[in-house]
Protein backbone atom coordinates (compact mmCIF):
# COMPACT_ATOMS: atom_id res chain seq x y z
CA UNK A 1 0.00 0.00 0.00
CA UNK A 2 1.45 3.28 -0.94
CA UNK A 3 1.54 6.98 0.99
CA UNK A 4 -1.00 8.18 -1.23
CA UNK A 5 -3.73 5.24 -0.13
CA UNK A 6 -2.60 5.52 3.39
CA UNK A 7 -3.44 9.53 3.45
CA UNK A 8 -6.77 8.84 1.77
CA UNK A 9 -7.38 5.98 4.31
CA UNK A 10 -6.49 8.49 7.81
CA UNK A 11 -8.75 11.06 5.93
CA UNK A 12 -11.87 8.26 5.44
CA UNK A 13 -11.73 7.39 9.25
CA UNK A 14 -11.45 10.53 10.47
CA UNK A 15 -14.53 11.22 8.64
CA UNK A 16 -15.92 7.80 9.96
CA UNK A 17 -15.21 8.88 13.65
CA UNK A 18 -18.25 11.27 13.49
CA UNK A 19 -20.32 8.60 13.76
CA UNK A 20 -19.22 8.58 17.14
CA UNK A 21 -21.08 11.46 17.44
CA UNK A 22 -23.54 10.85 15.62
CA UNK A 23 -26.81 10.24 18.14
CA UNK A 24 -29.88 7.70 17.13
CA UNK A 25 -33.29 8.05 18.71
CA UNK A 26 -32.26 5.56 21.12
CA UNK A 27 -31.25 5.63 24.36
CA UNK A 28 -28.94 3.21 26.68
CA UNK A 29 -29.38 1.12 29.95
CA UNK A 30 -27.90 4.34 31.51
CA UNK A 31 -30.40 6.64 29.48
CA UNK A 32 -27.67 8.25 27.34
CA UNK A 33 -28.66 8.82 23.89
CA UNK A 34 -27.32 5.85 21.68
CA UNK A 35 -24.95 6.70 18.92
CA UNK A 36 -24.71 5.29 15.41
CA UNK A 37 -21.73 3.89 16.38
CA UNK A 38 -22.94 1.85 19.44
CA UNK A 39 -25.75 0.80 17.02
CA UNK A 40 -23.22 -0.57 14.66
CA UNK A 41 -21.18 -2.06 17.07
CA UNK A 42 -23.62 -4.39 18.67
CA UNK A 43 -25.40 -4.86 15.19
CA UNK A 44 -22.21 -6.82 14.52
CA UNK A 45 -22.28 -8.41 17.81
CA UNK A 46 -25.48 -9.71 16.86
CA UNK A 47 -24.35 -10.56 13.42
CA UNK A 48 -21.55 -12.52 14.84
CA UNK A 49 -23.73 -14.53 17.16
CA UNK A 50 -26.47 -15.38 15.68
CA UNK A 51 -24.68 -16.64 12.16
CA UNK A 52 -24.35 -20.67 13.96
CA UNK A 53 -28.04 -21.15 13.12
CA UNK A 54 -27.13 -20.16 9.56
CA UNK A 55 -24.53 -22.73 7.97
CA UNK A 56 -24.80 -21.24 4.26
CA UNK A 57 -24.22 -17.91 5.74
CA UNK A 58 -20.43 -15.64 4.77
CA UNK A 59 -19.97 -14.28 7.73
CA UNK A 60 -17.17 -12.07 7.06
CA UNK A 61 -19.45 -10.56 4.56
CA UNK A 62 -21.78 -10.11 6.72
CA UNK A 63 -19.92 -8.55 9.63
CA UNK A 64 -18.75 -5.88 6.56
CA UNK A 65 -22.53 -4.95 5.48
CA UNK A 66 -23.20 -4.47 9.50
CA UNK A 67 -20.16 -2.19 9.60
CA UNK A 68 -20.82 -0.07 6.24
CA UNK A 69 -24.69 -0.30 6.67
CA UNK A 70 -25.00 3.01 8.40
CA UNK A 71 -21.69 4.43 7.87
CA UNK A 72 -23.47 7.52 5.31
CA UNK A 73 -25.09 8.90 8.83
CA UNK A 74 -21.95 10.16 10.11
CA UNK A 75 -22.73 13.07 7.27
CA UNK A 76 -26.39 12.87 7.12
CA UNK A 77 -27.35 11.88 10.42
CA UNK A 78 -30.04 9.03 11.82
CA UNK A 79 -33.06 8.65 10.24
CA UNK A 80 -36.11 7.28 12.39
CA UNK A 81 -38.12 4.45 10.40
CA UNK A 82 -40.87 6.19 12.43
CA UNK A 83 -40.81 9.62 10.33
CA UNK A 84 -42.25 8.34 7.19
CA UNK A 85 -41.74 11.11 5.21
CA UNK A 86 -37.91 11.82 5.71
CA UNK A 87 -37.82 7.78 5.37
CA UNK A 88 -38.87 8.41 1.89
CA UNK A 89 -35.96 10.12 0.72
CA UNK A 90 -33.20 8.14 3.23
CA UNK A 91 -31.89 6.00 0.51
CA UNK A 92 -30.49 8.84 -1.57
CA UNK A 93 -29.35 11.13 0.79
CA UNK A 94 -27.70 8.68 2.86
CA UNK A 95 -26.01 7.46 -0.97
CA UNK A 96 -24.77 10.98 -1.78
CA UNK A 97 -23.00 11.47 1.95
CA UNK A 98 -21.59 8.07 1.72
CA UNK A 99 -19.92 9.32 -1.83
CA UNK A 100 -18.69 12.14 0.14
CA UNK A 101 -17.24 10.05 3.18
CA UNK A 102 -15.03 7.83 0.69
CA UNK A 103 -13.90 10.19 -1.90
CA UNK A 104 -10.37 10.33 -0.57
CA UNK A 105 -10.27 6.20 -0.90
CA UNK A 106 -8.67 4.39 -3.87
CA UNK A 107 -11.33 3.81 -6.37
CA UNK A 108 -11.05 0.03 -5.82
CA UNK A 109 -11.92 0.42 -2.44
CA UNK A 110 -14.70 3.04 -2.89
CA UNK A 111 -16.38 0.41 -5.57
CA UNK A 112 -15.98 -1.94 -2.79
CA UNK A 113 -18.20 0.60 -0.20
CA UNK A 114 -20.20 1.57 -2.25
CA UNK A 115 -21.36 -2.36 -3.24
CA UNK A 116 -21.48 -3.38 0.33
CA UNK A 117 -24.05 -0.64 1.18
CA UNK A 118 -26.27 -1.21 -1.95
CA UNK A 119 -25.97 -4.56 -1.27
CA UNK A 120 -27.24 -3.87 2.19
CA UNK A 121 -29.89 -1.17 1.01
CA UNK A 122 -31.59 -3.44 -1.96
CA UNK A 123 -30.89 -6.42 0.03
CA UNK A 124 -30.25 -8.39 -2.58
CA UNK A 125 -28.41 -11.03 -0.93
CA UNK A 126 -28.60 -13.68 1.98
CA UNK A 127 -26.30 -12.02 3.77
CA UNK A 128 -27.53 -8.66 3.47
CA UNK A 129 -31.50 -9.95 4.37
CA UNK A 130 -29.67 -11.57 7.38
CA UNK A 131 -28.00 -8.18 8.12
CA UNK A 132 -31.13 -5.95 7.59
CA UNK A 133 -33.43 -8.50 9.86
CA UNK A 134 -31.12 -8.14 12.57
CA UNK A 135 -30.82 -4.55 11.76
CA UNK A 136 -34.30 -3.95 12.93
CA UNK A 137 -34.16 -6.31 15.54
CA UNK A 138 -31.11 -5.17 17.81
CA UNK A 139 -32.72 -1.65 17.52
CA UNK A 140 -36.23 -3.51 19.17
CA UNK A 141 -33.80 -4.55 21.68
CA UNK A 142 -32.16 -0.91 22.07
CA UNK A 143 -35.60 0.16 22.66
CA UNK A 144 -36.55 -1.90 25.20
CA UNK A 145 -33.15 -2.01 27.35
CA UNK A 146 -33.09 1.73 27.10
CA UNK A 147 -34.47 4.21 29.59
CA UNK A 148 -36.67 6.53 27.50
CA UNK A 149 -38.31 9.58 27.81
CA UNK A 150 -42.01 9.08 28.88
CA UNK A 151 -43.34 9.55 25.46
CA UNK A 152 -41.76 7.05 23.58
CA UNK A 153 -44.14 5.36 21.30
CA UNK A 154 -43.31 1.32 21.61
CA UNK A 155 -46.54 0.75 19.60
CA UNK A 156 -44.84 1.12 16.85
CA UNK A 157 -42.59 -1.43 17.94
CA UNK A 158 -44.79 -4.42 17.36
CA UNK A 159 -45.01 -3.68 13.98
CA UNK A 160 -41.47 -2.44 13.02
CA UNK A 161 -39.70 -5.41 11.25
CA UNK A 162 -42.33 -8.05 11.00
CA UNK A 163 -42.51 -8.18 6.82
CA UNK A 164 -38.64 -8.63 7.07
CA UNK A 165 -38.44 -11.39 9.89
CA UNK A 166 -41.73 -13.34 8.57
CA UNK A 167 -40.22 -15.61 6.28
CA UNK A 168 -37.58 -16.93 9.09
CA UNK A 169 -38.47 -19.05 11.71
CA UNK A 170 -35.36 -17.57 13.92
CA UNK A 171 -35.87 -14.28 13.12
CA UNK A 172 -39.91 -14.44 13.76
CA UNK A 173 -38.98 -16.26 17.27
CA UNK A 174 -36.39 -13.65 18.55
CA UNK A 175 -39.15 -10.46 17.22
CA UNK A 176 -41.51 -12.76 19.23
CA UNK A 177 -39.67 -12.85 22.29
CA UNK A 178 -39.16 -8.96 22.17
CA UNK A 179 -42.82 -7.94 21.73
CA UNK A 180 -43.42 -9.76 24.40
CA UNK A 181 -41.42 -7.08 26.44
CA UNK A 182 -42.21 -4.08 24.21
CA UNK A 183 -45.66 -5.07 25.49
CA UNK A 184 -44.60 -5.24 29.03
CA UNK A 185 -43.20 -1.41 28.40
CA UNK A 186 -46.63 -0.44 26.98
CA UNK A 187 -48.65 -1.82 29.62
CA UNK A 188 -46.39 -0.10 32.16
CA UNK A 189 -47.01 3.25 30.61
CA UNK A 190 -51.05 2.94 29.73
Amino acid sequence: MDYTALEGILVFIKKAENLKNTLRYSFTSNGSQESSAEHSWRLSLLVMMCAGAFPGLNLERALKLAIIHDLPEAICGDTPAIYQEEYATKATKERNALSEIIQSLTIETQNNIIELWEEYENATTEEAKYVKCLDKLETLIQHNQGINPIEFNYEFNITYGNELVADNKIFSKLKQMIDVETQRHIERVS
